[in-house]
């Protein structure tokens, strides 16, 4: 008897959260439509390169970087305004909607500089303490939980926050970056970025 008791819960349950999830995909994507469009496009794609494209990224990590601009943690005169007015739910929705849309890669336009940046990316940069990017980022640069997923993001918005990073003008997730940044040269980001912005 409490075997079958059991095994009804689970069933239950299972079938509960593609239903939950599909609730939160809607209620993201009536987010998104009602004003992160404007900047992030429905899809994640972005209007601009200097704003990020969010299709694909981690939901997790998506999620903290709305809790922070929302905080004051992560500075942006632009998010934190746009993000007030939501609720950690809100947010973890918003993450999920964008985390299921699909970037596509950049041709990069020199292929032999995005070939250098993929060296530094897997081995490393000129200065010792630039460590193999990959080591964190994935082997693809899927990211994690923790980590954005760095693969086909556009170029020119790695290029920025690299420099952010550098210059410790990014206020969040700077307890390794900015000791890697600030001694990468501006050749070494623009590479790094080129190739990452080409991985799928």
């Amino acid at each position: 008897m409490v075997w079958r008791f059991l095994v009804c819960a689970c069933l239950a349950s299972a079938a509960h959260a593609p239903a939950a999830e599909a609730t939160d995909l809607e209620r993201g994507r009536k987010l998104v439509a009602a004003s992160c469009f404007l900047c992030h496009g429905m899809h994640g794609e972005s209007a601009s390169e200097l704003s990020p494209r969010l299709a694909g990224q981690n939901a997790v990590y998506l999620a903290k970087q709305l809790a922070n601009f929302k905080s004051g943690e992560r500075k942006s005169s632009a998010m934190r305004p746009m993000v007030a007015a939501l609720s950690a739910d809100d947010m973890r929705a918003v993450a999920l909607y964008f985390s299921r849309q699909r970037a596509e890669p950049h041709l990069p336009a020199d292929a032999q500089f995005a070939a250098r940046g993929r060296v530094i990316y897997e081995e490393g940069g000129q200065a010792p303490e630039v460590a193999a990017c990959m080591g964190c980022h994935g082997e693809r640069a899927e990211g994690s939980a923790t980590l954005p997923r760095l693969a086909a993001q556009y170029p020119a918005y790695l290029v920025s926050q690299l420099k952010n990073f550098g210059g410790r003008e990014r206020t969040n997730d700077n307890a390794v970056m900015q000791s890697i940044a600030i001694r990468m040269t501006a050749g070494e980001i623009e590479a790094v970025a080129a190739y990452l912005g080409s991985l799928d």
